[in-house]
């Protein structure tokens, strides 16, 4: 029942109230909390001695998917391929630097991190799926179909990473470089508070 209320009540009236200003404030807020929830249960908030093995398998994937995300906007929307880095340079560059410490780190305490430890589900596929349908219920805010089913995908697939490697460090620089894939290539519009 906590789970439902956290993640799917208190996410859901975020979506429907539509507060002025996007989400980032209130998710750092969250994150706060978990930082101090995690601490207290001796969840560690980095893991980063995973990093550099789990580094080859990462990069390896991130490259297929960009490659792909690439050759996609081309064929469906080449109007809109590379268009925050060519219109926007400057917007680009700041969203390459803060997106990684105010979006996916703290996104990635709440849904893996606490998510994961507070409510285990069994473990494993279970876990992970708990995981993946609250990180896309959550991107109902953009209000699109695109920003759910990929960040279903993608909270499935950190979900897992975050399993194997027990590292939110290894699933932050996942998470960042998928995201910003998204903003260069030419789908950050739809990930976006008021796409």
């Amino acid at each position: 029942m906590e789970y439902l209320l956290l993640f799917y009540g208190v996410a859901g009236a975020y979506i429907v109230a539509d507060i002025p200003g996007g989400p980032i404030p209130v998710l750092l807020l969250a994150a706060a909390l978990v930082v101090v929830s995690l601490r207290r249960t001796k969840v560690p908030l980095l893991a980063a001695a995973a990093l550099r093995p789990a580094l080859p398998r990462v990069l390896a994937l991130w490259a297929v998917v960009s490659l792909a995300a690439v050759a996609a906007v081309a064929l469906l929307d080449r109007s809109h391929l590379f268009d925050l880095p060519r219109e926007q340079p400057w917007l680009w560059l700041a969203i390459c630097a803060g997106y990684p410490l105010l979006s996916v780190y703290p996104q990635e305490l709440l849904y893996r991190g606490f998510l994961m430890h507070r409510y285990p589900f069994g473990g494993g596929a279970r876990a992970a799926a708990a995981s993946a349908a609250a990180f896309g219920f959550a991107h109902l805010l953009f209000g699109n179909v695109l920003a759910v089913v990929a960040t279903l995908a993608g909270g499935w697939l950190f979900a897992r990473r975050y399993q194997r490697t027990g590292s939110l460090l290894v699933v932050s620089v996942e998470h960042a470089l998928y995201g910003i894939t998204i903003f260069t290539v030419g789908l950050g519009r739809f990930f976006y508070h008021g796409a």
